[in-house]
């Protein structure tokens, strides 16, 4: 194949329709067809990247093998197509602005008075090819963040103009995901909201080629013949795309559709062989089928929005359907959890997950939670700052050491046992500068952590500034706390485990973003293993 194909998808009516579900399921079948495929997602707000932004503003932010703080539409992509993602595959707005002005103030632009049109919208179309003519990939699906029509987005929808006309007939189609409304009261769906939204794109220049339509309810023969006649689309490229149990199961309601074989139509490709989904359909299969069922509880302090927790949920959710298991996510508000009430908290659960986070709030609420799992016997797990809050634990309770702390919590703290990394300290900007990306870990022999992942070294991501103070580390494993991962580098503790336990085991990375359908992360299926066991010993 000579060139790269480009799909943009657009979104209409309403955000949150799950364009990022859409263009990872499309990806998906093209893929299962032997099609090699990437995506990537243009966001249209102003921060460089969601590093900085407060997990309640825009859910998780999902990190690259190469250190890159993205949307967390990169983990759907990551999960669906089992491919990591990196850099490029996210840009925002103020990624692109900042490019542009650099360049700018380097006399790059030779006197020129820099505009939107073209300077802008040349970055963004430089951007948008640069995973194209890398040579790795036949199809790149770009998804458009934000809803057509929105002052922010207008660049973008420009430039997705101007390329498809650059690019040349089938080398270049837009995908616009809408809504069609059921309203109740007239007891029939609407479909004037798409009509609108389709007329606005139009107004940017722009024709779409193929329709996904959100529903609730069925769209009939008759419904698709209006959409496709008044948004002036073939009616083969008007897509159901109908509400489901679970995202895991639109791939195969786009395959029913014909989502792949329109685009590819349109593409001018071959449709090759039939799309293989036979290993995704055996998860799915062990997924709606579960064996057994475990009450698992989330303890966090962003619990009110599923969001901020994404890759832990879908983590959880492909270790559930491994075991057999249907995993319930109790989530659990760690800033109203004390001494007096953790066993009313967790009663009914069958293990613990002690979340990521930042900041000094409800981390007192985290600590009586491990105490609690660490002393009952219930199977903990803690991530990233649920490691750091076991380490505190252990040397409150069992070191005796009163005070310890992080001193992200308490600077004054004489048995800082958690603290800022060295690199750290004279870093004053916020976004960008923390110890990010995939970094090496040497696992010690005869270890839980050892035996979990059955190699003696990994490559995990990571997000945090602060670490396990090497200088206590003889004296909590004296008293049990077993360092049981070691990053060779740096010296760091990487992994903290007891034995004697059903599991317990802390990892100052974040596992949850390597998971994927086609490979759960093996911390995640150990732990909902042991759930299960510990349920039934119970």
């Amino acid at each position: 194949m000579n060139q790269t194909k480009y799909i943009f998808v657009t979104g209409g009516v309403t955000s949150s329709l799950g364009k990022g579900i859409i263009a990872a399921s499309l990806a998906k079948l093209l893929q299962a067809r032997g099609y090699r495929t990437t995506i990537q997602k243009f966001d249209p707000y102003i921060n460089v990247d969601p590093g900085t932004l407060n997990p309640y503003e825009h859910g998780e932010c999902f990190v690259t093998d190469d250190g890159a703080e993205t949307d967390l539409d990169l983990g759907h992509y990551e999960r669906f197509l089992n491919v990591p993602t990196s850099q490029a595959n996210n840009v925002t707005t103020g990624r692109v602005y900042l490019s542009v002005i650099e360049k700018e103030r380097r006399g790059e632009f030779l006197g020129k008075t820099v505009q939107v049109v073209p300077h802008i919208t040349n970055e963004i179309k430089e951007r948008m090819q640069l995973l194209g003519n890398s040579g790795d990939y036949d199809i790149v699906i770009t998804e458009i963040g934000g809803t057509v029509g929105d002052i922010e987005s207008l660049p973008y929808i420009e430039s997705v103009r101007q390329l498809v006309w650059e690019l040349g007939e089938n080398n270049g189609i837009v995908v616009h995901l809408t809504l069609v409304p059921y309203l109740a009261a007239a007891g029939e769906l609407k479909t004037k909201p798409t009509q609108h939204s389709v007329k606005t794109l139009m107004e940017s220049g722009i024709k779409a080629d193929i329709l996904v339509c959100r529903t609730e309810h069925e769209l009939s023969d008759e419904l698709r013949q209006k959409l496709a006649l008044f948004c002036n689309v073939k009616r083969e490229a008007v897509i159901q795309s109908i509400d489901a149990s679970t995202i895991y199961e639109v791939p195969n309601l786009m395959l029913q559709e014909g989502l792949d074989v329109v685009a590819l139509k349109k593409l001018n490709l071959p449709k090759k062989n039939s799309p293989d989904l036979k290993n995704w359909n055996v998860f799915l299969h062990r997924l709606k089928n579960p064996k057994h069922t475990v009450n698992i509880g989330l303890i966090g302090k962003y619990v009110e929005l599923q969001d901020s927790y994404k890759s832990i949920l879908e983590a959880l959710i492909h270790a559930g359907a491994t075991n057999e298991t249907k995993v319930n996510v109790v989530s659990v508000h760690s800033e109203y959890i004390d001494a007096d009430n953790v066993a009313d908290k967790l009663k009914g659960l069958d293990g613990i997950l002690v979340a990521p986070g930042f900041g000094e709030r409800g981390i007192e609420g985290k600590i009586e939670a491990v105490r609690y799992a660490r002393e009952n016997k219930l199977p903990f797990f803690g991530i990233c700052l649920g490691m750091q809050m076991a380490v505190i634990e252990y040397a409150r309770n069992v070191l005796n050491y009163k005070d310890a702390n992080s001193t992200e919590m308490n600077q004054g703290t004489s048995h800082a046992v958690i603290d800022l990394m060295e690199a750290q300290k004279s870093i004053t900007d916020k976004g960008g500068t923390m110890r990010l990306g995939a970094w090496k870990c040497d696992l010690k022999p005869g270890t839980l952590a050892a035996s979990i992942y059955g190699k003696s070294s990994i490559m995990e991501r990571h997000r945090h500034r602060y670490e396990y103070n090497s200088d206590f580390a003889s004296a909590l494993e004296n008293a049990g706390l077993i360092s049981s991962g070691i990053n060779p580098e740096t010296n760091l503790v990487e992994i903290i485990e007891i034995k004697d336990h059903p599991f317990f085991i802390g990892v100052q990375y974040h596992p949850e973003y390597k998971s994927t359908v086609a490979n759960p992360h093996p911390l995640f299926v150990s732990f909902v293993q042991a759930t299960v066991k510990a349920k039934r010993n119970n």
